[in-house]
């Protein structure tokens, strides 16, 4: 049972395996199938165990990780999960990102879809319609992105957990936005945008440019945050503002999806075919320095990603000029 299990540092250090991937090893979930404790997977488990309240108003202060050395190797793993939320919360790639791969090595070669030939049918000994699938001509370099936060033991000691995991949100949503930047670059590179037909976009110019990728289904756009709101403003998107406060996404009439993302240039829209554009190549999930973390010798938290994107299909990603 999960009070049972044996908790040192040597859990974040197994090869192939996260901190909670070794722990749920030793403490499987399906032991708890049926049980209060289903819903939990081995990491929460812990915190019960400790009786370590990480949210909510009566939440307990950082020091309580540290009330024995057990609980303490349970900081890291608390940390890397509020780094990983503010990722995930502000994250784009969810709504771009065809395929996601992890890597060990430190450079990548995606790969590329092309199409030749006619779909109109075949003649009799007529030339097949093919697709070639090809490996980039040369490798590309993953980016590691990283921010540190400045603080000692003693300045956290006696905060809140659930402020504390606000700040550490925080530093990972900066992280996701620099990755989401690199997303957008690395994915238009090369493309020739579009024009509108005014000084002003116009609902007309929104659908014109959806269907502008004739042979895919553009799913997604995304604005710069003053082009979303002068689309917000059109008369025909009004209705579709109030769908955001049930689904907390705004769609156009016809079924794409609006988000709104700094890492796209002033003035622009990049629209993808999300099922087929880009892949994502993961070299590492978020690192965190538990050594230091479990001993609580430290003067900055520091957390970073490994990640390189490459574009699958060509014609899934169109770019909007305002």
């Amino acid at each position: 049972m999960y009070n049972n299990v044996k908790l040192d540092k040597s859990l974040y250090s197994i090869t192939g395996k996260s901190f909670t991937e070794a722990l749920a090893q030793l403490d499987p979930d399906e032991n708890y199938s049926g049980t209060e404790l289903a819903s939990l997977d081995a990491f929460e488990r812990q915190l019960k165990r400790f009786d370590i309240k990480v949210s909510g108003e009566h939440s307990d202060k950082v020091e309580k990780f540290f009330a024995s050395s057990e609980s303490a190797v349970l900081f890291p793993e608390y940390v890397r999960r509020m780094i990983r939320q503010g990722m995930n919360e502000a994250s784009i790639l969810p709504e771009i990102v065809a395929a996601n791969t992890t890597t060990d090595q430190i450079d990548f070669r995606g790969l590329t879809v092309t199409s030749t030939g006619s779909d109109t049918g075949v003649s009799q000994g007529g030339s097949l319609p093919t697709t070639t699938v090809v490996l980039a001509s040369s490798a590309k370099a993953l980016t590691k992105f990283a921010r540190k936060l400045s603080c000692s033991y003693e300045s956290i000691r006696k905060q809140r957990l659930e402020a504390f995991g606000v700040i550490l949100k925080s530093l990972g949503a900066q992280i996701s936005r620099a990755v989401n930047k690199l997303a957008i670059d690395d994915l238009t590179y090369g493309i020739t945008p579009s024009q509108i037909s005014g000084s002003a976009i116009t609902y007309a110019d929104l659908a014109a440019f959806w269907a502008s990728m004739s042979d895919r289904d553009m799913t997604t756009m995304v604005c710069a945050p003053a082009v979303m709101a002068q689309i917000l403003a059109l008369d025909e998107m009004k209705l579709c503002v109030s769908d955001y406060m049930t689904s907390g996404k705004v769609k156009t009439p016809y079924g794409v999806t609006i988000v709104k993302s700094s890492a796209v240039g002033s003035g622009k829209i990049v629209g993808f075919d999300k099922s087929c554009a880009a892949e994502m190549i993961s070299g590492t999930d978020i690192i965190v320095d538990f050594d230091k973390l479990i001993s609580t010798q430290c003067d900055e938290i520091a957390a970073s990603v490994t990640v390189g994107f490459s574009a699958l299909t060509s014609g899934a990603v169109k770019v909007l000029e305002i």
